[in-house]
This record gives structure tokens, C-alpha cells and sequence, in this order.
């Protein structure tokens, strides 16, 4: 099924959640809504749920405007991040429920029903524990059973809010992987809802980054990561170093530093966006100048893992700048806290007049 809003907005009182947005949900695609808290990603999905009204737009599903459907015409399946199972329901019994309260003219017969069910367990991997109740289960347990009971009616599409927020990282990790792959299998138009960028950019198809209700981005986890459209994205997909300036003919002149940025024709103040992996480090040498860098001193090394991650002074105003190299260059070099080395960046994007941006 395809899914298009188109100028959605919602006020909860004097609160904008959604500020007209318009948006193409791909047939059969996996799509992250990413953004911090009250960015308007859950008002968003509970719109296109049916379960939220908007103040104005429309709900489009497979081109038919959707918006004064109920719930239940809306052939969606709903997966929140604390689970919602009946307590007194076992495994067998929440995954049925959804069948079991159909009408009767829609109602497949006991067997049937007794079929499907099965079949969804075995489908989440859980077909061995279809007599427990949801107490004695995990909480990934209980949310693999949250999307089976989902799943049992069929929807056209599927919303998970938030759906692995409430569980532990490892957990989550597993989790998230096991998501694609049900995914790739079923080919359901799904959205989900999440904070956590990796996750987005993990398992999504599509993400689409909001910001005050409105959409800063939207394109593959590859798109948003490697072309920001905007300084809050550039600063909400991972780490960032800032480097504050004013930009002209090709150079960021950012305290005692000037950094080439020839991709620049503009000129203006401006922010220099550089992620920590995108920065070489050498050893400084006396006399022999900034090497086109910046001069800092290594105040911190994390070298545990396969990834050294450093934290260095700036020379000339004591900003701190985050770098990170493979551990095994790190050891090679030798840099030991204390030392002053000179950092280049590899890549680096510039926003004029962006103001505070993130």
C-alpha cells in the first residue's frame, strides 16, 4: 500500500505538532521517522493511524483520501514501545485476539484461526512459548509477540511507535536486525518511529528527519548521513566538530586557523561542520607551521576497541575538537596525552549564516 499525507498540521493548544507536511510513503518500503522528542514523528504516525485527527490535510492510502476512515478501515497494524498484551491472555490467546474480535462475516473459523496463529509464531520465533503468559516473558520477547498480534490481521500497512525503545541495547541491536530481515520476507509498507539514529539508519529504507513538526530531510540512511541538508542534521546524525568563522574565497577563517573549503563560493559568517572520522592527525613540529590544521593538544585518548577516539584543545581558543582514528594508527603514531598535534579535515561542509542550526 501506498501512503501520502499531504499538508498535514496538528496544534495541541498553543503548540505546533505538525506544521504542514506533506510526505510519499514507498509500496512495500521500511520507513524511519527520526527526530528528537516532540518533533511531531509519533503525532505523525498516529495521524496516518487514524488514531490522532488533523486540524487540515488529508490521509491519502493507495491514492483514496483516507481521512474520515475509522481505525479499523484503515487495515493498519500498531506496535507501541511498551508492548500493550493482555496480562491475562496467554502468548496464543493476544496473537488470536485480533482475529477472535473480527466480525462475524469476516471471522475466519477456530481452525483457521488455530493455523494462523501458529504460523506467526513461528514467523517471530517464538512458537515454544505459545502457553506463557507476557509476565514470564523478556521484554523481547514480549515485543516480538506485540508485532505478531499485529501482524495477524493482516494489515496493508504496518506502525511500530517507538517499538525498541524501552529495551536494553543489546537487545535492541538483536532486535533491529531481526526487524529487516521479517521485513525483507513479508515486503509490508511499514513506518516506525524512533530518537535513535543508528537504529534509523540501520534498518530504515527511508528516513525522513523532523525537526518542530516540519521535515529537515528525507532519502536513504546514505543520503542523510553523507549529505546533510542542514546544520541540525548534520549535528543530529552523530558526533560534529564546529568550527565558527567567516567564509571567503574558498577559506574559513575560524580564529588563528584558515581552512580551505574551495566547494564554497559564498562569503559570510559561518559554520564549518566536520565529523570526527573525517580528521587526519599528525604530530606537530616546531617551526614548521599549522600544516593548513589546526593546532591542539591532546587533553584525552579512549583507545579501547578498534576505534581510538580523542579529545583535543584547540591552540588558539580552546574549543574542544573530537577525533577519531583506527586504534592501530593511534598506537603507531605514539600520541600520548600532552601532546600537541596539528588536525586536518578530510571533509568538510559549510553553512553561511546558519545561526545556532543545532
Amino acid at each position: 500500500m501506498t501512503i501520502e499525507v499531504q499538508h498535514i498540521r496538528k496544534q495541541f493548544g498553543q503548540f505546533t505538532a505538525l506544521d504542514d507536511v506533506s510526505l510519499k510513503f514507498p509500496d512495500g518500503q521500511l520507513t524511519a521517522l527520526l527526530g528528537p522528542s516532540g518533533c511531531g514523528k509519533t503525532t505523525l504516525l498516529r495521524v496516518i493511524a487514524g488514531l490522532e485527527h488533523p486540524d487540515s490535510g488529508a490521509v491519502l492510502l493507495d491514492g483514496e483520501d483516507a481521512s474520515h476512515r475509522h481505525v479499523r478501515e484503515r487495515q493498519v497494524g500498531f506496535v507501541f514501545q511498551h508492548y500493550a498484551l493482555f496480562k491475562h491472555m496467554t502468548v496464543f490467546e493476544n496473537v488470536a485476539f485480533g482475529l477472535r474480535v473480527k466480525p462475524r462475516k469476516e471471522r475466519p473459523s477456530e481452525q483457521q484461526i488455530r493455523d494462523k496463529v501458529r504460523q506467526l509464531l513461528e514467523l517471530v520465533q517464538l512458537d515454544w512459548i505459545a502457553d506463557r503468559y507476557p509476565p514470564q516473558l523478556s521484554g523481547g520477547q514480549r515485543q516480538r509477540i506485540a508485532l505478531a498480534r499485529a501482524l495477524a490481521v493482516e494489515p496493508r500497512v504496518l506502525l511500530l511507535d517507538e517499538p525498541f525503545g524501552a529495551l536494553d541495547a543489546k537487545v535492541r541491536k538483536e532486535l533491529r536486525r531481526w526487524l529487516r530481515r521479517l521485513h525483507d520476507e513479508l515486503h509490508v509498507t511499514s513506518i516506525f518511529v524512533t530518537h535513535d539514529q543508528e537504529e534509523a539508519l540501520e534498518v530504515a529504507d527511508q528516513v525522513v528527519l523532523m525537526n518542530k513538526g516540519r521535515i529537515e530531510q528525507l532519502g536513504t540512511p546514505d543520503a542523510v548521513y553523507n549529505k546533510p541538508a542542514s546544520p541540525f542534521v548534520y549535528g543530529f546524525l552523530g558526533n560534529v566538530n564546529l568550527f565558527h568563522g567567516r567564509v571567503q574565497d574558498g577559506v574559513l577563517a575560524s580564529g588563528d586557523v584558515k581552512l580551505d573549503v574551495p566547494q564554497h563560493a559564498g562569503s559570510g559568517e559561518g559554520i564549518g561542520y566536520v565529523r570526527p572520522h573525517d580528521l587526519d592527525v599528525e604530530r606537530y613540529t616546531p617551526g614548521e607551521g599549522d600544516k593548513g590544521g589546526v593546532v591542539a593538544k591532546l587533553r584525552r585518548a579512549h583507545a579501547i576497541g578498534p576505534l581510538a577516539q580523542l579529545d583535543l584543545e584547540r591552540a588558539d581558543n580552546q574549543q574542544l575538537i573530537e577525533a577519531v582514528m583506527p586504534n592501530e594508527l593511534f598506537a603507531r603514531h605514539g600520541f600520548r596525552e600532552g601532546d600537541t598535534l596539528v588536525v586536518k579535515p578530510r571533509r568538510i561542509e559549510v553553512f553561511v549564516d546558519a545561526g545556532e542550526g543545532i
